[in-house]
């Protein structure tokens, strides 16, 4: 898979998972907000969190889930993105990190792509 295909397909997946979260009543206030630490993929917040959500798309569990994926150094290269957020958009709300999963075998031509929201992932 070319490099344009992977961003594309992330992109999709990224897509995916804000329905996703719109459908259980967050809003998503940043997609793909970036800065010098890193990239934050989505930004999503209900009455009382503010959700930094790193999404993992994946074809196959054969070398682990896709929050397998989000290991100690992605998690403080995320805590540091987000703390950089926070101070240029101050928020009352409670900080969280949350990691959404897409199972998606077939890519974008999966018909129903498998999605699991771990909240407070880490």
């Amino acid at each position: 898979m070319s490099g344009q295909e992977s961003r594309l397909l992330g992109r999709w997946g990224e897509a995916l998972a804000a329905d996703f979260l719109r459908q259980r009543g967050y809003e998503i206030v940043a997609a793909g907000w970036r800065c010098r630490f890193g990239e934050l993929d989505l930004v999503a917040q209900d009455s009382t969190y503010l959700c930094f959500v790193e999404v993992k798309l994946r074809r196959s569990t054969a070398f682990g889930t896709a929050g397998e994926f989000v290991d100690a150094r992605k998690q403080q290269r995320l805590r540091t993105t987000a703390q950089l957020y926070l101070q240029q958009n101050p928020t009352g709300l409670q900080p969280r990190f949350d990691v959404i999963e897409v199972l998606a075998p077939q890519g974008m031509e999966t018909k129903a792509p498998k999605i699991r929201h771990l909240a407070d992932a880490f």
